[in-house]
């Protein structure tokens, strides 16, 4: 059988169609790419938006155009909040939640034999056990490596559809985790990136009292390659406890650390338990340990009872930390969550200038902190030859670094000295000896 896959959202989403992929090939089924003619379709979606569910059904209706004799199976969070809707979509097959994507094989080779429309769906209740995909062992990029530690999340931000769709907190085994680690390295990944629903979480079920146990763990791996963490939620980890964390040499520094509102209003109207004193006390900590310590981070703009003055501080908190880069959101309501009841709803185009505002904002500390780091050296690895023939990759702070190289550098680490900017990132040139 040809099975084509394709992925909208997170992280995660992308691990676990590697996971898929995987089990499919291992049953001796062809994987071929989404545009191409295959007997299985399996699309795994994202509802973190309304947008989110349209794109889905945009994607299910077209996947089976390809061929309208072929199984559609849709899987993922929309699929898991909204299983009658997706249903009801016609062509559609098979529907599977977020905790079944591990079974997806068995339900497709079983609708190849009888032809009955399928829908798996566990209530929010059933999702408190990590279900293993296995040990995973490639990737798309032969550089980077998403290895997922975590599902599900209990802090519930009144704007996030996203616990009831992945479930309870509930962590992958450490031993699994780094036995996955080993054989990305043996493969040749130079960097393993840390996902989950809410990475700050991990170990939470367990006992461990956090992922500094898992740090440690990879940390102690023998080679050349890199770790970094995909996100932690000031919801779940505080400046001491970050502090700990920066003693492993091969963690890098940068840090998603999502902020969501500069206001203290609105983080008390979100829900996300903290404030802007006690996210700053982060940064600083951060800050103190590197100066040029990547953070990044997501703002929220056009939240329900967001002021004019509420925006200001959105503003004013990226002059305060100093970002590497600012994911800027307009607020959209999102059916089933607290916030898209709450009074004080913000027309659209206030929503408009302030993401403009913001973004303007934005780029204009990202331009200063790419000043600050003029003439420092960073350790980057190479991915990929841009389209103007120059190697680009990551400093291990989070910048996207251009220089004139060759094919054979690529995912090799290098000294690079950091020039001046350049597109999205920065220039260098590399440093011998």
């Amino acid at each position: 059988m040809k099975i084509a896959f394709h992925t909208l959202g997170c992280k995660v989403n992308q691990y676990e169609t590697e996971a898929m992929k995987e089990q499919f090939a291992a049953a001796g089924h062809q994987i071929v790419g989404e545009e191409n003619f295959a007997d299985a379709y399996v699309i795994n979606t994202c509802t973190v938006t309304n947008l989110a569910d349209r794109k889905s059904r945009q994607y299910i209706r077209k996947m089976k155009k390809v061929n309208p004799d072929s199984v559609v199976a849709v899987t993922g969070c929309y699929a898991q909040v909204s299983p009658d809707e997706v249903s009801k979509i016609e062509g559609v097959n098979i529907v599977a939640g977020t905790g079944e994507k591990q079974n997806l094989l068995q339900y497709i080779e079983g609708y190849l034999l009888e032809e009955e429309t399928q829908c798996h769906v566990k209530a929010y209740e059933e999702l408190d056990k990590y279900q293993s995909s296995g040990i995973i062992t490639s990737m798309e990029s032969r550089t980077r490596a998403y290895i997922k530690i975590q599902e599900g999340c209990n802090r519930f931000c009144s704007y996030c559809i996203i616990p009831y769709a992945r479930g309870k907190v509930r962590s992958r085994d450490l031993a699994e985790i780094a036995e996955e680690a080993r054989g990305l390295i043996a493969k040749g990944f130079k960097e393993l990136i840390l996902t989950g629903i809410n990475t700050a979480l991990y170990g939470e079920d367990l006992g461990y009292g956090g992922i500094e146990p898992l740090i440690a763990e990879l940390n102690a791996l023998p080679g050349d390659f890199r770790i970094r963490l995909s996100s932690l939620e000031p919801t779940v980890i505080n400046a001491q406890y970050v502090k700990s964390l920066l003693k492993y040499e091969k963690l890098c520094p940068h840090l998603h650390l999502s902020i969501q509102s500069g206001a203290d209003h609105v983080l008390g109207l979100m829900n996300r338990r903290y404030d802007r004193s006690f996210y700053l006390d982060i940064v600083r900590v951060l800050k103190d340990f590197d100066p040029l310590y990547g953070i990044t981070t997501d703002i929220i703009v056009g939240f329900p009872g967001e002021t004019e003055e509420d925006f200001a501080d959105s503003l004013r908190v990226i002059d305060e930390v100093g970002f590497c880069k600012v994911h800027v959101f307009k607020y959209s309501p999102r059916k089933g969550t607290k916030a898209a009841a709450l009074a004080g709803q913000i027309a659209g185009e206030v929503k408009n200038s302030r993401s403009k505002a913001l973004i303007e904002k934005a780029a204009e500390d990202a331009r200063r902190f790419f000043a600050l780091c003029k003439d420092a050296q960073r350790r980057v690895l190479f991915e990929e030859i841009s389209e103007d023939g120059l190697l680009t990759g990551y400093t291990d702070n989070y910048i996207k670094v251009y220089v004139p190289g060759e094919s054979e550098m690529l995912n090799q680490f290098y000294n690079v000295r950091l020039l001046k900017e350049y597109k999205d990132g920065m220039k260098g040139e590399i440093v011998y000896g």
